[in-house]
């Protein structure tokens, strides 16, 4: 297992060298970065039927000592347990989808071998995190991805906008990931070792400082302290408000990119990272709260924000937030399998959308404002198709996939409100309006992308036809998940024991009871006498009567709630914000030291010592004039000053 798990990590990293740092041609480049990311896939289904169809023991060791300090070991390894697998599945295969669909997309760019070295090396980076035994190899995947999110967002970096884009990402990491960093601290202070197992072992067994003063005369409960340091980490890398600002704006990278981060790596670290430290964040109530609560604040007020978008893209971004504000309710009640389970299906249908809006993109011309499409459905069968499929399976209608994790979710959070959990409800009734929310937003964007009068240019509509079949086919191995795979991975993911032994879950906690099952057919029959049903029912049929019935009555909203049609357009005014006080203050702080430190103090005091010195050497210099007769005459002047000062002291 141990070389298995080497080839599955090293295998994209030798992919993205080849590719990166040798100068090689574009079939090269594309060529042996897919065939390592497919080694990975292939090589993790080998993983996936050793661990889970055959039953063996996860695997968990470590292959190497980085240093050593005291009873403290920093090491390499790895622990592949049922979770781990199904991350890792999850990864390669939608990155390796998106290798494929790169070749279509980006067939045109000058970065194109760049390009596939990034992504491939993005998987490295993921692959390291998810199956790290240890803080000191998560938090390296951690930071890995944070940098090559940074490089793959402002990949065209000519554009103004896409070095801001990916600055901002960068900065707004930085704190979350200082959070994370002071998590991994106070993991360390509690427990002496970093090694997953150690550590939950004695979590699990109360051998840890129950309490921890943080400010004089006050006392805190550690493993509170601990959780939400690490939480803030997540809300940095999966977007949670309000470190939400940058992955809107990492729309400006090329669009593969997108589906990549907002799909399966980048954005699911976070997730990933708190379910697997379940058996920490379960010996506190404070600390879930808190995840429960800005989990849903992040599910109904991005969701907002994607009402009034018009780029493709950032509607589908601003879903993904929405989305990611779900798995976070998710696991702040307790429900970390639903999480993980909606994190698994949220990945294929939401890449299969950024693919979808890529393809419609290069029909287009790379023109992005749904404004000026329409009517694309004729132009664009297979893309309209899988679109619908995606749209379907975000919005969570019966038999797809995402209605499966996003029912359970909403199931989950009301048992949580109605066991009185602190936050519950608020979380409840986020998840659930935010049903509603996400069917408006998602079939505007379609009806308005494919459906109803054609607005694009003649030129534009001239030259439409069908992506090439690297695109296309991507966009179909990602529908048929998209449709399926919640009708097999509901009963052991959310009813079954998949996770026993990755996950721990108080008993008091637990939101289903696998004796109330009643099989899939079962749970779709719950499902449509419930009210998330009719709710995206609801959205479905106000987005066809505003877009397609009566395409008038928006623009009439618009104006009757200008105020809150402004707060929407604004982002709720957090970039302006973060501009005026992080960016402008951290620019006044600047100004303030240069103005005082180079101007008064460098240029002022220490440059004016310099001028002191430089006008008393030049006095002095007078006196060295090169005749004897001066020397001796200043001696006896000297010798008669110091005999006249030893008369008078006497």
């Amino acid at each position: 297992m141990q070389n298995v798990a080497l080839v599955i990590v090293l295998a994209p990293l030798i992919g993205a060298i080849i590719a990166g740092l040798f100068k090689v041609n574009r079939t090269v480049a594309h060529s042996v970065t897919i065939g390592a990311v497919g080694i990975s896939f292939f090589l993790s289904l080998y993983v996936f039927y050793q661990i889970v169809i055959a039953g063996h023991a996860p695997f968990n060791e470590t292959l190497y000592t980085w240093l050593v300090a005291g009873n403290v070991r920093l090491e390499i390894g790895f622990m592949i347990d049922s979770l781990t697998v199904l991350m890792m599945l999850v990864v390669t295969f939608v990155s390796w989808m998106v290798h494929f669909y790169t070749i279509g997309y980006m067939k045109d760019d000058p970065g194109y071998q760049r390009f596939f070295s990034y992504i491939s090396l993005f998987t490295f980076s993921m692959l390291m995190l998810v199956m790290s035994n240890n803080f000191v190899q998560l938090f390296f995947g951690w930071e890995a991805v944070g940098l090559v999110s940074y490089l793959l967002i402002g990949f065209w970096y000519t554009r103004d906008s896409a070095t801001y884009a990916n600055l901002k990402a960068f900065l707004v990491n930085r704190v979350g990931d200082f959070g994370f960093v002071l998590g991994i601290a106070a993991v360390l202070m509690a427990f002496n070792t970093l090694n997953y197992t150690e550590v939950f072992e004695l979590a699990q067994n109360g051998q840890y400082q129950e309490t921890i003063s943080i400010f004089s005369g006050s006392e805190w409960s550690f493993i509170t302290v601990i959780c939400i340091l690490l939480f803030i980490g997540a809300m940095g890398k999966s977007a949670q408000f309000p470190l939400h600002v940058w992955l809107p704006d990492s729309m400006e990278g090329p669009t593969p990119i997108s589906a990549l981060i907002h799909a399966a790596t980048m954005v699911t670290a976070g997730i990933f990272m708190v379910a697997r430290m379940s058996p920490l964040f379960e010996l506190s109530t404070t600390a879930l709260s808190f995840v429960m609560v800005i989990g849903g604040i992040t599910a109904i007020f991005m969701g907002l924000l994607g009402l009034v978008q018009n780029d493709i893209k950032r509607v589908i971004a601003y879903s993904t937030l929405s989305q990611l504000g779900y798995m976070t309710v998710a696991l702040g009640v307790s429900a970390y399998s639903v999480g993980i389970f909606h994190l698994m299906t949220h990945a294929f249908f939401k890449a299969l959308l950024f693919l979808g809006a890529g393809s419609v993109i290069i029909a287009m011309h790379h023109e992005q404002d749904m404004r000026k499409m329409g009517g694309l459905k004729k132009y664009l069968p297979i893309t309209y198709w899988t679109a619908v499929i995606g749209s379907i399976a975000l919005c969570g209608f019966p038999f797809f996939s995402g209605f499966f994790s996003k029912d359970a979710i909403i199931e989950a959070a009301h048992h949580a409100y109605e066991a009185e959990r602190a936050g519950a409800w608020f979380a409840y009734y986020a998840v659930l309006i935010g049903v509603f929310i996400t069917a408006l937003y998602t079939f505007r964007m379609l009806f308005l992308t494919f459906h109803g009068k054609e607005r694009m240019d003649e030129h534009t509509r001239e030259h439409l036809h069908e992506s090439p079949w690297v695109v296309t086919g991507p966009l179909i191995a990602l529908a048929v998940p998209s449709i399926f795979i919640g009708i097999f991975t509901l009963e052991p993911l959310v009813f079954g024991n998949y996770f026993d032994g990755a996950i721990f879950v108080n008993a008091a906690h637990q939101a289903f009871d696998p004796e109330q099952y009643n099989g899939v057919f079962g749970f779709i029959g719950h499902g449509l006498m419930q009210l998330p049903f009719w709710l995206a029912s609801a959205g479905l049929g106000t987005a066809w009567f505003l877009y397609i019935k009566r395409p008038d009555i928006p623009a009439m909203i618009a104006t009757r709630f200008a105020l809150i049609h402004k707060i929407l357009l604004d982002k709720y005014g957090f970039d302006r914000f973060n501009d005026w006080f992080f960016a402008g203050g951290a620019r006044g702080i600047g100004s303030g030291f240069w103005r005082i430190g180079e101007i008064t103090l460098i240029d002022g005091f220490i440059n004016g010592l310099a001028k002191i010195v430089a006008w008393f050497s030049g006095v002095i210099r007078n006196v060295q004039t090169g005749f004897l007769y001066h020397y001796a005459f200043s001696m006896i002047i000297g010798l008669v000053v110091l005999l006249g000062w030893f008369v008078y002291i006497r």
